[in-house]
């Protein structure tokens, strides 16, 4: 029987719940055997992995990876992940390149010596990484089967401060949190951004997305908006619109003004 994390309520209440629980919880689902046995596989196959026919033929192991980066949803698309890590990074044509989703571009960027004709060794490290990274992505998953918003404000946390360190461009920065869905999803809600945003020109987006932030949270960058306490005002306030709109369904708008005034 697989781990299930206890979040026993949406909103402000069960994010503190879910952080006060966190450490013990996340170390339960990491002893779990179902994790415990696909990640001793790993350990023991992944170095006599040297191409990427042989990654996407072992299925169990390419499921990890590929859960490690985010990407599980591509397990079926062996001939995709093939050609994104073939491709590598070097090429401005590259696949992994052309995609708004930079995930798939760190994949081919650690897993390039599986590569056709790559003479380069497997970054130092990268086997115990993917593995922290599949305990952090998996326990976040096992969270979202609860409630995905929960899900959403964990990776925010973990995603927001990567990004800002991977990209030394301000307009960069701003261009990668448009690419990444989570942070795309958490910043639309808690900014209160109407449906037709995603119809913008990306540089229009940019522009409404800095001043939405810079007026909600009186910071002018990323780099400001990822320090942990401006962070957490980022996460609450995506808690608190998330669960308004799902209220607004059967609630009058007079119902959604008191809501809003008692936050």
């Amino acid at each position: 029987m697989s781990f299930r994390p206890v979040v026993p309520t949406g909103g402000l209440a069960g994010w503190a719940f879910l952080n006060k629980t966190r450490e013990r919880q996340e170390a339960s689902f990491v002893k779990s055997a179902v994790v415990k046995n696909d990640l001793d596989y790993f350990r023991q196959n992944f170095g006599a992995i040297t191409s990427t026919e042989e990654l996407v033929k072992d299925r169990r192991s390419f499921r990890v990876i590929l859960s490690a980066y985010g990407l599980e949803d591509d397990i079926n698309n062996r001939a995709f992940i093939r050609k994104i890590i073939d491709d590598g990074v070097d090429d401005r044509k590259a696949l992994a390149n052309r995609l708004t989703d930079k995930r798939y571009k760190a994949l081919a960027q650690d897993l390039q010596f599986l590569a056709p004709g790559s003479k380069l060794d497997a970054p130092e490290g990268l086997k115990d990484r993917i593995v922290t990274q599949f305990q952090t992505r998996g326990f976040e998953r096992a969270v979202g089967e609860q409630n995905q918003d929960m899900r959403m404000a964990m990776a925010l946390q973990r995603e927001l401060p990567d990004l800002v360190q991977g990209f030394t461009s301000e307009n960069a920065q701003w261009f990668a949190v448009l690419g990444n869905t989570p942070l795309r999803k958490v910043m639309e809600t808690a900014l209160g951004l109407p449906k037709e945003f995603g119809a913008l020109d990306v540089d229009q987006q940019v522009t409404r997305l800095k001043s939405a932030v810079t007026r909600r949270f009186n910071v002018s960058n990323l780099q400001d908006l990822s320090q942990p306490e401006n962070m957490e005002k980022l996460v609450k306030r995506y808690l608190v619109m998330s669960q308004i709109k799902e209220m607004q369904a059967s609630m009058s708008p007079a119902s959604i003004a008191l809501e809003l005034l008692r936050r």
